[in-house]
């Protein structure tokens, strides 16, 4: 199966899932009443809402190998009320000229990068697409994560975040955390069909933690933005409030980003 069919196959299931998660109340149609056997949207409801033939917006769920236009993912993202984020990744799965490679062999960060992540007070990391963490300083090591005490081919931030008791306890509000890290995630996880090491990280992760497999499910997708975290500093009493800043493009390499944690100046209760 080539890169294309797995972009296409991805594309069908993330619509099925926004059609199974919108009402036909939420979606403005009046149907007749009674027990509907299909959960959220009928496919012919989206077509109609849409502006494509049903037989068009079928073969997009099933994964074949089409060519639509940007007005026409454009309509099924409005009929499917998707969010910006789900748009972008709707978009980003369509797109037929973005980068068909796999990803290649873990990166070698600038020894300029990492002096800079060095200098900074606040806990700071880079890792790339596949969460692997490729470089960190004293303060991210001490607040999260002893990286130098687990071999190269363990250090991936997904899976630590799930296996590692001591960092989900150091984050203070792990579940909200949670999905948003495995949602986004997930747009790597889309981007990326068939590359082996997704399939098999996530199989993983699914057979292993039923939380993991539990936002799985939920097929949520998230853009990297500022977000806001809880940490629990060892030895301390009180919490840190952190805002999470994502530097990306560096050196030319797309898919390597810098995650600084800044402390919240403000109410950390306030919302963002």
């Amino acid at each position: 199966m080539t890169v294309m069919n797995h972009k296409a196959k991805a594309m069908g299931l993330f619509l099925k899932s926004r059609r199974e998660r919108l009402s036909p109340e939420g979606a403005g149609l009046k149907y007749a009443s009674g027990q509907r056997k299909t959960p959220g949207l009928r496919r012919e409801e989206v077509s109609v809402l849409a502006g494509v033939s049903v037989t068009y917006y079928t073969w997009l769920e099933q994964g074949r190998d089409l060519n639509p236009s940007r007005e026409v993912i454009n309509s099924i993202a409005q009929a499917l009320q998707l969010s910006p984020a789900e748009k972008s990744h709707l978009f980003q799965l369509w797109n037929t000229h973005a980068s068909e490679t796999l990803l290649a062999a873990p990166a070698l960060v600038d020894p300029q990068i990492q002096k800079i992540i060095d200098q900074l007070a606040y806990p700071s990391h880079i890792t790339n697409e596949r969460t692997e963490v490729l470089a960190w300083n004293k303060a991210a090591q001490e607040m999260f994560f002893d990286f130098t005490s687990i071999p190269v081919q363990e250090r991936y931030f997904i899976r630590l975040l799930f296996e590692d008791t001591e960092m989900r306890r150091r984050i203070v509000n792990i579940e909200e955390f949670s999905n948003y890290s495995v949602g986004v995630f997930r747009t790597y996880y889309d981007k990326h069909r068939g590359d082996p090491w997704f399939e098999t990280t996530v199989e993983h992760l699914l057979q292993n933690y039923a939380e993991f497999e539990r936002i799985w499910k939920q097929y949520d997708v998230q853009l990297k933005k500022v977000k806001r975290v809880f940490l629990q500093p060892p030895g301390a009493h009180q919490p840190v409030s952190y805002d999470i800043q994502s530097l990306v493009n560096l050196a030319d390499n797309p898919d390597v980003h810098i995650c600084i944690y800044t402390p919240v100046t403000a109410d950390p209760t306030s919302d963002y």
